[in-house]
């Protein structure tokens, strides 16, 4: 659970180095001034993200497994932002895209 933590943690802060700057008062800043910014706030998620599939792999996960497991993160922390940062609708088709990743999990972490 502790990698599930960090990586949610990790998640927040990416997607705000990646999508924060979509709100239509900030698509006025300087392009230099946004991407300054985001490596900023990028350094803050490695430092989760980088202890996170540490911790993950000494407790036995493998590196699919970390990485499926970040990428369902990120999409539920992204559905999250998404509606409530960006306000932007969910739409059914995106939902359906979102349902297959997480069939993709049940393959990644089925036993040999």
């Amino acid at each position: 659970m502790k990698t599930a933590f960090l990586l949610i943690i990790s998640n927040i802060f990416m997607t705000f180095a990646w999508y924060g700057h979509l709100k239509p008062e900030h698509k006025i800043k300087p392009l230099w001034l946004v991407i300054l910014v985001s490596w900023l706030i990028a350094f803050v998620e490695y430092c989760f993200q980088v202890p996170a599939n540490r911790i993950g792999s000494n407790q036995g996960y493998t590196g699919a497994q970390l990485k499926i497991m970040q990428e369902v993160i990120t999409l539920l922390v992204f559905c999250v932002f998404s509606v409530l940062y960006l306000h932007e609708k969910l739409k059914w088709n995106y939902l359906v895209g979102f349902a297959l990743v997480a069939v993709a999990v049940f393959f990644v972490f089925y036993p040999d």
